[in-house]
């Protein structure tokens, strides 16, 4: 055993030698493409995201997911897989990430990109189709080799996903270790947690797409980790908003795989000039209002000791409805449910990520009050994750941006859909968001294969560039008062014939 956390249950013998295993493995393939070209990467990444966007592949492996996890549906997940693994290739092709990726002439520095070693990822279960083909591509776009770790109830998915990417990476002749992944079937809870922190201690680099249990406990090994945020997204919607637009594209992501994702969006915050036509409109697309008779009691089902009860994540509304015992068909009949809500926190869990098609909705008096919700709810669950705003007035828009601890915002798009990248938006497309140091992140980012090199900069002389203290202190001192003590004069000629600013002080 290597640092994993003592909290852990040790490992026998044979899970010890099979994560091991895995990583020597791991190491000797990807020593053997330590001198691939750019050409040779590129071919690899291809050929996986080719062979696992054909209809018929990307039909069994979200059939799989959905039966398997039993979260989600299996249409949406084709969807996923097609649109991610699609948007990400588009995002890796003619990219440079071999040697030489950049020469900037004026600094003199010339910027080489090279591999980290061996990644391990860790997979959750709400996603366990789209994820692993974007890990693969993403890592072995650095020359990097991979160890996937699934869910249990995602491993079949990502077991046909890896046996792909080997049958593509042996077509062309390259280490099929390359790609892996550790299986935790049989394995009770603990024993599979000990098998990812034995994982997390061997490799050089982690990525973990999971819950925050399963971040804090990469970070807890030691070994470099991206971790990624909890989400909980709250949307403004304004008077400027044009409904129309706006609702179609809400109820869509909201209801977009039965509300997998951690983009989904959890709360509206609705002008109040706009607020009952905004619940009309989401009735009419298919949402039920919850009675507040029956708030209360829908609450008891999904929360038990402040957890969130597995028999309503990602489920349809009609499971929720079974679950929570309304007796109203339009319940069962709906594609969601809306609860209305005036306060957030611990004691008000509608106001968190609930992982469900169910839709909290605020009444804000004005775009004040909206944006002191927002950032209240962010306070209380998914700060740094994402938010969103649907409004015709950019000076709102950006109002919210410079205002909300988020690491992305959303105009006018559906949030589920767009904020892992998008073909109308600029966002690079990824399975994994970075939520900054507000989620206990390294990144803001949407993580992409930048993210898993190493960088060499190859730094040349140029001609200097010492400034004068005038040059930098002289435009604040007109600005502040001159100060005690003088500036050096500057002296005519050029800039780089200026006294240096070293030999202008003592000592």
């Amino acid at each position: 055993m290597t640092n994993a956390p003592t909290s852990m249950p040790a490992l026998n013998a044979d899970m010890l030698a099979t994560v091991t295993t895995a990583v020597h493995n791991a190491r000797a393939a990807q020593r053997a493409i330590e001198s691939w070209d750019q050409q040779q990467v590129d071919d690899a990444v291809t050929a996986i995201a080719f062979a696992t966007t054909r209809p018929n592949v990307v039909q069994l492996l979200a059939h799989l997911a959905a039966e398997q996890s039993g979260l989600g549906n299996a249409a949406d997940k084709a969807t996923k897989i097609m649109r991610k693994t699609l948007g990400t290739m588009s995002d890796l092709k003619g990219a440079p990430s071999v040697g030489v990726i950049d020469i900037d002439e004026a600094r003199g520095v010339t910027t080489i990109a090279k591999p980290m070693g061996v990644i391990a990822c860790i997979l959750p279960s709400t996603n366990p189709g789209a994820t692993p083909i974007n890990n693969m591509m993403i890592t072995l776009k650095g020359r990097n080799a991979v160890i996937l770790a699934p869910h249990p109830r995602g491993e079949a998915t990502c077991a046909e996903s890896v046996r792909i990417a080997r049958a593509e990476l042996a077509k062309l002749g390259a280490p099929e270790d390359l790609v892996q992944f550790v299986s935790v079937a049989g394995a009770n809870k603990e024993a599979g947690k000990a098998i990812a922190a034995e994982l997390l201690s061997q490799v050089d680099y982690s990525l973990v797409t999971a819950g925050p249990a399963n971040v804090d406990m990469a970070y807890r090994v030691g070994t470099p980790s991206h971790g990624v945020g909890v989400g909980n997204a709250p949307v403004i919607i304004d008077e400027t908003a044009d409904l129309d637009i706006a609702i179609p594209k809400i109820v869509a992501s909201k209801t977009f795989d039965h509300a997998t994702s951690c983009s989904s969006e959890n709360s509206l915050v609705i002008d109040e000039s706009v607020y009952d036509s905004v619940i009309v409109k989401l009735q009419e697309h298919g949402g039920w209002l919850v009675p507040a008779e029956k708030k209360q009691q829908l609450e008891q089902a999904m929360w038990s000791n402040g957890n969130l009860n597995r028999q309503v994540v990602a489920q349809p509304a009609s499971r929720i409805a079974e679950v929570a015992g309304f007796d109203d068909e339009k319940a069962h009949a709906s594609k969601f449910l809306i609860v209305e809500e005036s306060e957030i926190g611990e004691q008000h869990p509608f106001s968190g990520e609930k992982l469900s098609v169910v839709l909290t909705v605020y009444r804000a008096s004005d775009f004040d009050h909206a944006l002191d919700t927002v950032e209240e709810i962010l306070a209380f669950m998914g700060e740094g994750h994402s938010c969103g705003i649907h409004s015709e007035n950019d000076e709102r828009v950006e109002r919210l941006a410079e205002r909300a601890r988020v690491s992305t915002v959303l105009v006018n798009q559906p949030h589920a859909y767009n904020n892992g990248g998008s073909f109308d938006n600029g966002l690079d497309f990824t399975l994994s968001m970075g939520a900054g140091t507000w989620g206990d992140n390294d990144t803001c980012e949407n993580l992409t294969y930048k993210h898993f090199l190493n960088y060499t900069y190859l730094a040349r002389l140029i001609p200097s560039t010492e400034p004068t203290e005038g040059e930098l202190f002289g435009d604040f001192l007109a600005r502040a008062g001159q100060r005690e003590g003088t500036l050096e004069p500057q002296r005519s000629g050029s800039r780089n014939e200026a006294m240096p600013i070293a030999a202008n002080r003592a000592g």
